[in-house]
């Protein structure tokens, strides 16, 4: 009371929101297998999913042909969601995030029902994690790749050097 209120002019200045904070669910539909546990564990059930099942061919021959699940439909009603976050904590495969973003206001509560198109949007507003504590050791997944290059390096390397001293040899005959 001691203090004059300041009044923010939000359409024409957009807030600061602190850093990870929570507006709407994006949807990395790349890493999505169809697994269907954020629908299952969604306390509102505001989590809609269709898929089909696709024959994969044997990766070599004499294999078997596997099935895998394609995501056909992912949406959010975001007028039933409460906002919890469990489906992005239950997702294995890291396809749900948080988005910063807000303004997403609909006239019709209906057009609060989000496709897998609006939510992939969203998933290119989430901001980076932070970064990791620097003595912390490296992921396992990253030292098996940077291993994987640094070995296809070495053979491109030796191969390299082993045709040029074999045109070296046919130079010297």
């Amino acid at each position: 009371m001691t203090r004059k209120s300041h009044t923010a002019q939000y359409p024409e200045v957009q807030p600061q929101l602190p850093p990870r904070s929570r507006g709407v669910i994006g949807l990395f539909e790349e890493n999505c297998t169809v697994c269907m546990l954020c629908a299952r564990e969604c306390p509102d059930w505001c989590i809609y999913i269709d898929s089909h099942k696709e024959t994969v061919p044997a990766a070599a021959p004499g294999g078997r042909e596997r099935s895998r699940n394609v995501l056909d439909r992912f949406a959010i009603d975001f007028s039933l969601c409460m906002y919890c976050g469990i489906c992005i904590e239950v997702c294995p495969f890291d396809a749900l995030f948080w988005s910063p973003e807000f303004e997403y206001a609909e006239t019709d509560i209906h057009e609060l029902t989000h496709e897998r198109d609006k939510l992939r949007e969203w998933m290119w507003t989430v901001p980076e994690p932070p970064a990791l504590d620097p003595r912390a050791e490296e992921p396992k997944e990253l030292a098996a790749a940077r291993k994987a290059v640094e070995k296809a390096a070495a053979a491109e390397a030796a191969a390299e050097a082993a045709a040029q001293a074999d045109s070296a040899e046919g130079d010297a005959q």
